[in-house]
């Protein structure tokens, strides 16, 4: 298994190494002591979610804040998307910037997503499955979103999907200068 981390510090992009042979295929796809010695934090995942989706689907960006917030690591088990993350650390000198990455069931890459970040995906292939095991309980107290389609995230969502769905729920959230602040403190 790989990492790669990004120009932005925290998320981290798991890379399994798939053996292929007549048979199919076997991978290693997440091991949770690699990753935690290559970050150097411990992770106690207590929830694990799945959502299934049609194309165009654009769900995100949501984030819970303190005592709820969450570290996520998001996989596709069938299909493609666009996964999207925001860094939401009000003190973090990349506040604002996201990262961009395509998830399917053939690169099989695992992106952890640490508390501070916004998570959310666009559906690419004509149905998808995603899997995100998660640090803390889900809380709807403490969950928060934004909008997506804020022209100030810069993601290039319209050149993957021309028709993009989203529940209403999603549609109203604000754009991030007027989301709440993350801090990694009450």
């Amino acid at each position: 298994m790989e990492f790669e981390k990004f120009d932005i510090g925290g998320p981290v992009l798991c890379k399994p190494k798939i053996i292929k042979d007549e048979r199919g295929f076997f991978a290693e796809v997440f091991r949770k002591d690699l990753l935690e010695d290559f970050i150097n934090e411990k992770f106690n995942f207590c929830q694990s979610n799945l959502s299934k989706s049609k194309k165009g689907v654009l769900r995100g960006l949501h984030f819970q804040t303190y005592p709820f917030a969450q570290t996520k690591i998001v996989s596709v088990s069938k299909g493609e998307i666009l996964d999207l993350i925001i860094d939401i650390r009000k003190e973090s000198k990349t506040y604002g910037k996201g990262i961009q990455i395509i998830l399917n069931d053939i690169n099989r890459y695992h992106l952890l997503v640490p508390k501070g970040f916004a998570h959310g995906f666009l559906v690419l292939s004509n149905i998808a499955e995603v899997h995100y095991q998660v640090d803390n309980y889900y809380n709807k107290e403490f969950d928060h979103g934004i909008n997506s389609l804020d022209p100030k995230l810069n993601f290039d969502l319209k050149s993957h999907c021309d028709k993009i769905i989203r529940s209403q729920k999603d549609s109203i959230h604000p754009n991030l200068e007027d989301s709440p602040k993350f801090r990694f403190y009450l």
